[in-house]
């Protein structure tokens, strides 16, 4: 239960809320419903991370209330207060900034549906993460992956598309669990994608990844599919959609067979898919449309990679980036 529930007959949690120029509702969490409803159909966010935001605005709310602070009257000092007390508390600057996101956007959403006068998080900035470059495997690399499958097991088969369907389209882990049949044109050699906020893209398929599909699909008419699971491309053996989870062991599972050393997951194949692209000569905002980034900058993640493969390569082979050998 979130704090500061108005049916509580105490005044002054009363007044905590019912200050600004739109009336509140005598119950805060009407005004929580009505955020939860923007979150989720306005904006379009998941499950998952309408539940992260609304967990945030729980954090936030505790402390205004701890610290007395009617939320119509908080200014952008009080929220730099409430960061100063994570960071005392040793919270990672990632977590720090989820909860940045969360907090601007109950405050953006007040803000436009008349709570507020001005929104005290617009100029809230983020805690510097730096940029943590991800692992990216070689093409020997997702070769001896698939390789490395067990020869005769039923799942190879679909193991090994699940493999050249992340690698060769760039797909996020939930876009692959959610990929539709009838979203998939092995004849065209295409897919369309669902990806974040429910934003469509069509993606091309590898010509591996429709020669494998197409043979597991004669695999996957043996399954007893469950009626809700009909449309789901990649089952399990009960004939269910495979979760993420289920995935993620895929990978792994498949790397360390194959000896592979790195820290490998679904979004290792991913990064590898968009920086092997990079590194073919692709264009920039044609990657982007196919990993269906909403923003070039996060794209951009690439390029660091590149130059650091770049300079990796001017290290081993220019003279002038070369130690100077020893005077004879």
């Amino acid at each position: 239960m979130l704090p500061h529930d108005n049916t509580d007959s105490n005044s002054d949690t009363v007044t905590l809320w019912n200050v600004g120029p739109r009336p509140w509702p005598a119950d805060i969490h009407r005004v929580l419903d009505n955020f939860e409803g923007s979150l989720r159909l306005q904006r379009g966010l998941s499950d998952n991370t309408a539940e992260a935001y609304l967990n945030d605005t729980a954090h936030l709310l505790e402390f205004l209330h701890d610290i007395r602070i009617p939320v119509a009257a908080v200014k952008e000092e009080h929220l730099h207060e409430l960061l100063c007390s994570l960071r005392d508390m040793g919270i990672h600057p990632r977590s720090q900034a989820r909860l940045i996101a969360g907090i601007r956007a109950f405050f953006r959403f007040l803000r436009e549906e008349g709570y507020i006068l001005a929104d005290p998080a617009a100029l809230l900035e983020s805690p510097h993460l730096g940029r943590k470059l991800p692992d990216v495997l070689t093409v020997e690399e997702i070769d001896s992956m698939i390789a490395a499958l067990p020869a005769g097991k039923k799942e190879t088969l679909r193991n090994h598309a699940i493999i050249e369907t992340l690698y060769g389209s760039g797909l996020r882990v939930s876009e692959l669990v959610d990929l539709r049949l009838s979203r998939v044109n092995l004849d065209e050699a295409y897919m369309i994608i669902e990806g974040k906020g429910s934003k469509q893209r069509m993606v091309p398929m590898s010509e591996a990844s429709v020669e494998l599909i197409s043979e597991y699909l004669e695999e996957r008419a043996q399954l007893d599919i469950k009626p809700d699971s009909s449309d789901i491309l990649f089952l399990n053996r009960r004939g269910r959609a495979l979760t993420r989870v289920m995935v993620f062991y895929i990978i792994r599972d498949a790397a360390a067979l194959a000896g592979i050393d790195k820290t490998v997951s679904p979004h290792t194949l991913r990064h590898s898919f968009a920086t092997h692209l990079l590194e073919g000569g692709a264009n920039l905002r044609a990657i982007q449309e196919m990993l269906g980034h909403e923003s070039i900058a996060t794209t951009e993640i690439y390029l660091h990679l590149d130059r650091s493969r770049l300079r990796a390569q001017l290290l081993a082979c220019h003279p002038h980036y070369r130690p100077s050998s020893p005077s004879m």
